[in-house]
């Protein structure tokens, strides 16, 4: 898996130089920890392509709309399903 490149800022660089060796060791711990919990949940569960009839205005008008809100409509059908299983 390709994985991004990360740029830190003079800033960001002083700032850590500037970190107890216990805060740097909290936050490699912490950093551990998201990255594992992360690829657990990606790995925890298959997905499966399906096919779906959708009126094409109901998903053109979705699709702008998950745009606008910075979310890929999959993603946000995806969601949806979710919530509305987790409400039951």
């Amino acid at each position: 898996m390709k994985r991004p490149v990360q740029y830190f800022t003079d800033e960001y660089l002083e700032h850590c130089r500037q970190m107890t060796l216990g805060q740097k060791l909290e936050f490699l711990d912490s950093f551990r920890t998201l990255v594992t919990n992360a690829e657990f949940e990606r790995k925890k569960t298959k997905s499966r392509l399906i096919s779906i009839k959708i009126p094409e205005d109901l998903l053109a008008s979705f699709r702008q709309k998950s745009e606008m809100a910075g979310t890929a409509y999959q993603t946000q059908i995806k969601k949806l399903m979710k919530k509305w299983i987790e409400e039951e």
